[in-house]
C-alpha cells in the first residue's frame, strides 16, 4: 500500500498509466457502440480527412477512423494476452528452477538459454507462416511461447536469493510442500517484480504483433495496427505520400510503447530500493 502510495505521487507513472487507460477505454468502448464495420468499402481509395471520414480512407475505401480504433482493440487484446501468457511461463519456469537449484535448475537454464539463443522474432514468424487460420489468441500463444526466456532468468535470479530467508525455512520446517512454498512463501516477494516483468512482456506482445502483421503474418479474423501499416505498404501509401493511411497507426504503435515504458521505469524506481536510494 504504501508503494502504491508512492507510485500515485510520480507524475511520470500517472502520466504513462493514464495514457495507457485511455487508449484501453476507447479501444474498447468505441468498437461496442460502434455500427461502422472497419471492413466496409464505403469511400474512394485515399480520400484525405473530412467530417464524413475523420482520418480520409485507405487505399481500399476503408475508413481509417474505425480501423484505426478497431484496430487498437485488437492490437491491445493481443499484446496484454501475450503478456500473460510470457509472464506465467517465465514465472513458472523461473520460480521451479530457482528453488530447485541443482539439476532441475540446470535443465530449465539450458532450455531457456536455448530459446535465448535463437531470436524470438525468427521462430514467430517461421510458426505464424506454417498456420494458416491465426485468431487473435492464437497468435497471442505464439507470441508468448517465445518471448518468456529473458522472464524466467529474471525471476529464477529473484528467487534465488529467496529461498534461503527465514521464513521459507520455517515454512519447510512446518511440513508445507514446494506449491505451497513457492505459492505463498516466495511468489508474494516478486510480486511487484512479476508485476514489471508482466508490463514489459505486454509491451513486447504489442510490438512483436505489428511486426508480424506488418509482414502480412498477423491474425486473420480482425483488423490490427500492424495489419493498417502492411496494408498502407501493399496499396503504395508510403510513396504516394497518403500519411493518414499509416501515420495515425504508427504514432498510436509509439504511444503504447511510450507508456507502458514510463509506467515500467516508474516502477522500477519504487520497487527496487537501491534505486529510490540513488535518487
Amino acid at each position: 500500500m504504501k508503494q502504491f502510495k508512492l507510485l500515485c505521487k510520480s507524475p511520470w507513472f500517472v502520466f504513462g498509466a493514464a495514457m495507457f487507460l485511455f487508449c484501453i477505454f476507447v479501444g474498447v468502448l468505441y468498437p461496442m457502440f460502434s455500427h461502422t464495420d472497419p471492413l466496409l468499402r464505403g469511400a474512394l481509395p485515399f480520400e484525405g480527412p473530412s467530417r464524413e471520414h475523420w482520418l480520409g480512407t485507405n487505399g481500399e475505401g476503408q475508413d481509417m477512423f474505425s480501423a484505426l480504433l478497431f484496430g487498437l482493440r485488437s492490437s491491445l487484446f493481443v499484446g496484454i494476452a501475450a503478456g500473460i501468457f510470457a509472464t506465467i511461463i517465465g514465472t513458472v519456469i523461473g520460480i521451479v528452477g530457482g528453488y530447485k537449484g541443482g539439476w532441475v535448475d540446470n535443465v530449465l537454464t539450458l532450455i531457456t538459454n536455448l530459446f535465448m539463443v535463437i531470436p524470438s522474432i525468427l521462430v514467430l514468424i517461421l510458426i505464424a507462416n506454417s498456420i494458416e487460420k491465426r485468431s487473435m489468441l492464437l497468435v497471442a500463444f505464439i507470441i508468448g511461447a517465445t518471448t518468456w526466456p529473458w522472464t524466467a532468468r529474471a525471476v529464477s535470479a529473484q528467487t534465488s536469493s529467496l529461498k534461503n530467508r527465514e521464513h521459507v525455512s520455517l515454512a519447510k520446517l512446518n511440513g508445507y510442500g514446494i506449491v505451497s512454498i513457492l505459492f505463498m512463501q516466495i511468489l508474494p516477494y516478486i510480486m511487484s517484480y512479476v508485476f514489471m516483468v508482466f508490463i514489459i512482456q505486454m509491451a513486447t506482445g504489442i510490438l512483436e504483433e505489428a511486426a508480424i502483421s506488418m509482414m502480412g503474418l498477423g491474425p486473420y479474423d480482425s483488423v490490427t495496427l500492424g495489419q493498417i501499416i502492411n496494408q498502407a505498404q501493399k496499396t503504395e501509401a508510403f510513396s504516394n505520400g497518403n500519411w493518414w493511411a499509416f501515420m495515425p497507426a504508427t504514432v498510436l504503435i509509439t504511444a503504447l510503447q511510450f507508456s507502458l515504458y514510463v509506467v515500467n521505469t516508474s516502477m522500477e524506481g519504487i520497487f527496487n530500493p537501491r534505486l529510490r536510494k540513488e535518487s
